[in-house]
């Protein structure tokens, strides 16, 4: 006849095997997950690293684009600014 403490023990050795199990599986599937995702980031660090190129032509041509209007927006400045102190001079005289 068996003792209830020996079937406990029993029972507690059964489930802890069953635990030990679930986890070496868990640990497998978390290995292959993170498998997956390294290979997407390499695949998107690959694909980020070919657009830096265009990202620096655009860059270069913004700048060349806002040093344009820059040297226009003060050109115009200028003229209206002499246009203005031209009638303040004649007010003056």
């Amino acid at each position: 006849m068996i003792n209830i403490s020996e079937f406990f023990m029993i029972l507690f050795y059964i489930l802890l095997i069953v635990l030990v199990i679930v986890l070496i599986m868990f640990v497998i599937k978390a290995n292959k997950t993170l498998e997956k995702v390294n290979i997407l980031l390499d695949d998107l660090s690959t694909k980020s690293s070919k657009l830096d190129g265009v990202f620096s032509i655009v860059d270069g041509a913004t700048d060349a684009f806002v040093g344009f209007s820059d040297s226009l927006v003060g050109f115009v400045s200028k003229g209206i600014g002499k246009v203005f102190n031209r009638k303040k001079e004649k007010k003056n005289e």
